[in-house]
């Protein structure tokens, strides 16, 4: 089995490069992937677990991990031509554009009024400046809460947080990459895009 070197590379190549492999094999088949940071790794994880494959990992001599995902089945209910549900997609900690500190009245506006649907997004997804909603300080973090606790998936990209230095002040949530930002959004029922 050849193992597919992405040393060096950036979010979200290893998980495309694995996808793909993994498209190549058959069931009970397995890929493997090199990577050179736990970022990666997790990724990798996420990625497979989303897909109902199992994972595993190994830490290397040289401190690389080589993550092992084996190819199941989907399961029929993949197949049912079932659309995902509602996913709010954020890219800024503002709504709208002209006066920020109107937009940041307007964005604690809506994610308080997501609170009070009925049926809450599935997914929230921040990016770019969105992440800062989700990290200490933000003055949503309590109606964020509430959402997860209802069940909404509540997902940073880990570019962002490190680009703008808060991967260690994010509050709630899961740290995400691109391919699954993209597929979340690809793949909802309905999407609302900030």
């Amino acid at each position: 089995m050849d193992i597919i070197n992405v040393l060096g590379k950036p979010c979200p190549i290893p998980v495309i490069e694995a996808k793909k492999a993994l498209r190549k094999t058959s069931a009970g088949e397995a890929v493997r992937v090199l990577v050179d940071n736990d970022i990666s790794r997790q990724n990798l994880e996420k990625m497979a677990e989303g897909l109902g494959c199992p994972v595993s990992f190994e830490k290397q001599d040289d401190g690389n991990i080589l993550v092992t995902i084996t190819n199941t089945p989907a399961p029929a209910s993949v197949s049912s031509g079932e659309s995902g549900g509602l996913v709010v997609a954020i890219g800024k900690n503002t709504m709208g554009q002209g006066n920020d500190d109107l937009g940041a009245v307007l964005i604690k506006a809506f994610i308080y009024s997501l609170t009070e649907m009925d049926n809450p997004p599935e997914t929230l997804l921040f990016f770019n400046s969105g992440i800062k909603l989700t990290t200490q300080g933000s003055t949503v973090i309590a109606d964020l809460q509430k959402l997860e606790s209802r069940g909404t998936i509540v997902s940073s990209c880990g570019t962002c947080l490190d680009f703008y230095g808060l991967r260690d002040d994010l509050v709630i949530g899961n740290v995400t990459n691109m391919y699954a930002i993209a597929s979340a959004m690809g793949e909802a029922g309905k999407l609302i895009n900030l």
